[in-house]
């Protein structure tokens, strides 16, 4: 059967959630699809625009959440492709922004297969903009940083510690678990005034958000019982949003209080 196929294998980024914020690209590729292989922050939802008689497998990949090791999972592309053909890897939000895109297409095309990759819109962007905050708003931040919060060793990333001592907005991926490291750095820097939105689930109808500042944000994250998946934004756009006005108003007027 394996002679009978030509395997090919598209990377498409998920979005941050929504399903709707998947791209038309990405639909008409899981439409050809004979195989998903899709992870935990993949919205489900998406899945219906793959054929129903296509082959989808759930492969995890989040916190508390591994049914396969990487390894496994770039052996199952593989062994997919061989066997059936044109296989799908979905990934949530952009494959590329701390995804492990590149680590899998470069397994996948060892083996001789082609490949395509279709960019998904990142969390780090499309979860701040659903709640109205511009990263880079004009006179207020020139520039912004995305990070993640753990890295493979398990740490906490040493360049949190640099954006802490500059000026840019600071956009933290996977970084609840970490939350209190990364508030002792900007406080370390004397930034306990400086804004932070932390954004549960964005873009999704489950979707919690918490606001405070540097040197209050852990109460509110346990008021508001924030959780994992999480995208933490620090810096003065936070202030500057109209949609979380609200938020951050009754924020200040329990400080008074």
């Amino acid at each position: 059967m394996r002679n009978k196929v030509k395997p090919f294998v598209t990377l498409v980024g998920a979005g941050p959630g929504d399903p709707d914020l998947l791209t038309i690209k990405g639909a008409k590729a899981l439409a050809e699809a004979q195989v998903v292989l899709y992870d935990a922050l993949a919205n489900e939802e998406i899945l219906t625009y793959a054929p129903k008689k296509s082959i989808k497998i759930f492969v995890g990949k989040r916190k508390g959440c591994h049914e396969y090791s990487q390894d496994q999972i770039n052996q199952l592309i593989v062994d997919n492709a061989l066997t059936y053909g044109n296989v799908v890897r979905l990934k949530g939000g952009d494959p590329f922004i701390f995804g492990r895109g590149s680590e899998e297409i470069e397994y996948v095309e060892s083996f001789g297969i082609p490949t395509f990759v279709i960019p998904g819109i990142s969390s780090s962007i499309a979860v701040p903009a659903y709640q109205g905050i511009s990263l880079t708003k004009r006179g207020v931040s020139e520039s912004f940083w995305v990070i993640t919060g753990t890295t493979s060793a398990r740490k906490l990333s040493n360049d949190v510690a640099l954006a802490a001592q500059s000026s840019a907005t600071v956009v933290i991926l996977m970084g609840m678990s970490k939350l209190e490291q990364i508030i002792a750095l900007f406080q370390k820097e004397s930034k306990g005034e400086t804004p932070v939105a932390i954004i549960q689930n964005g873009t999704m109808p489950d979707e919690k958000i918490g606001v405070g500042t540097i040197d209050t944000i852990q109460q509110v994250v346990t008021e508001n019982k924030l959780s994992s998946p999480a995208i933490i934004v620090i810096g003065e756009v936070v202030r500057e949003s109209n949609k979380l006005k609200g938020f951050y108003e009754e924020f200040i007027a329990s400080e008074i209080r």
